[in-house]
């Protein structure tokens, strides 16, 4: 998908901190269908300008990445930050989760490129999801500020929530030049040059997650993250056949990966996922009806086997292949329970044998409900209308979901192969998910 500005903006001036500000780069709405739309023109907005201008919604909804990230996120690199990198989504069997990222990629590479007037000359070097909660922050840097970052030319930073609403400090604050701060709007982006004409800080997130969509560009090819990204894909989404189950069922990372430390304490952040949603982890019944027994050492290492999910006193009549798989599941349910209460309505009912009180015992987990509640709150506080018929339903949309990225990712390999980048195949029909999405 190739844009570019209908009349590039001028080159900067010596001294000038250029920043622009792409208003509505997200669409705010839920988009039903993931859908890659054809080229539009860009409308970069300087951060001084209108704020009704508006950059045309690409339909890539924000509540998609923000399920893959509360489904996927990781401890990161800065105490209370998590991180949702493509990298480790490739590593753990979750290729096809990159499918949401990459028209927004394209057309954030394609502003960099119009408004600092250097066509064809950007690699991505990183692309994350990150979301800083309660007490992170950062002081004041340039983003090439360490040696090992040199090769970093320009930032994008894409909010995909409202400060305010959301959560409250995390104000994006720049040293010198005008506008002096930014205040994050759902959907709105944010690029500017990584030196240190706009060194810049973050001010401490007092409370709620503050969840962005990073990324930065190089103009050095040894760089690039694309070649490195396809070589993790072709080693884990080419050994499956798209119809087979495995090829879209996640495989945790090291649980150290998932352990969210804070002051003397902590949580693994799976299980404070899925209990701030209400849902807690139940072991499994082998074949011989007996439930799986703990690991004597490290009770969070039962996460990588078979698991069940718990709300209330029953317990969901499913096995999951570990706790990642059943956290993407109740993610996947919480994105979709206004849809999932619609279909149950217009029909009469779901099963009355999708769950049992009791099929397995809790999880013996260490966890610090208190600090999950504190770092994490309740989701926005929206109660949910829970039935079990409607997670019986979400649990086969997520697999249609799943397995439909899946079957569009091995589509798009050879082509990505081929060409050594990732983009937008636009030769394939744009619809990419049906139900599931």
């Amino acid at each position: 998908m190739s844009a570019a500005a209908a009349s590039p903006p001028p080159p900067a001036a010596a001294g000038e901190h250029r920043r622009f500000h792409l208003r509505g780069f997200l669409s705010p709405e839920t988009c039903k269908v993931y859908t890659f739309f054809p080229s539009q023109p860009l409308r970069l907005n300087h951060l001084k300008s209108s704020p009704n201008h508006s950059f045309g919604a690409i339909g890539i909804a924000a509540q998609e990445l923000e399920f893959v990230h509360r489904s996927c996120g990781t401890a990161g690199y800065r105490p209370s930050v998590l991180s949702t990198s493509l990298p480790h989504l490739a590593a753990t069997g979750c290729g096809h989760l990159l499918l949401p990222f990459v028209p927004v990629r394209e057309r954030l590479r394609d502003a960099v490129e119009a408004a600092f007037s250097c066509h064809f000359d950007l690699f991505i070097e990183f692309t994350g999801l990150i979301s800083w909660c309660k007490r992170a922050s950062i002081g004041w840097h340039s983003d090439d500020n360490k040696p090992y970052l040199r090769q970093r030319a320009f930032t994008a930073v894409c909010y995909l929530n409202d400060h305010g609403e959301d959560y409250k400090g995390g104000i994006l604050q720049f040293q010198d030049g005008e506008p002096s701060f930014i205040t994050p709007v759902a959907g709105d982006a944010v690029i500017y040059t990584a030196d240190n004409s706009n060194t810049h800080c973050v001010d401490e997130v007092t409370e709620g997650e503050r969840l962005t969509l990073t990324l930065w560009f190089t103009r050095d090819s040894a760089y690039d993250e694309d070649p490195k990204l396809l070589s993790f894909l072709s080693q884990t989404s080419l050994n499956y056949e798209p119809v087979h189950q495995s090829s879209y069922i996640p495989l945790p990372a090291s649980d150290i990966m998932y352990w969210f430390a804070y002051d003397h304490s902590g949580f693994d952040i799976r299980c404070a996922r899925v209990h701030i949603l209400g849902f807690s982890f139940h072991t499994s019944i082998d074949e011989d009806n007996k439930s799986i027994a703990p690991a004597e050492d490290d009770p969070i290492e039962l996460l990588g086997k078979p698991v069940r999910l718990g709300r209330g006193d029953g317990v969901f009549d499913k096995v999951f292949a570990n706790g990642l798989h059943a956290l993407q599941v109740v993610q996947f349910y919480y994105w979709k329970a206004p849809e999932l209460a619609a279909k149950r309505k217009q029909t009469s009912g779901g099963s009355g044998t999708v769950c049992c009180p009791v099929r397995g015992t809790k999880l013996p987990l260490p966890c610090n409900h208190g600090l999950e509640q504190t770092i994490f709150g309740s989701h926005k506080n929206v109660e949910i209308d829970f039935e079990w018929s409607d997670f019986e339903l979400a649990v086969s949309m997520w697999e249609n979901y799943s397995e439909e990225l899946q079957r569009k990712l091995l589509k798009f390999l050879p082509h990505w192969l081929s060409s050594g980048a990732i983009f937008v195949v636009s030769s394939f029909s744009p619809q990419v998910c049906t139900e599931g999405n």
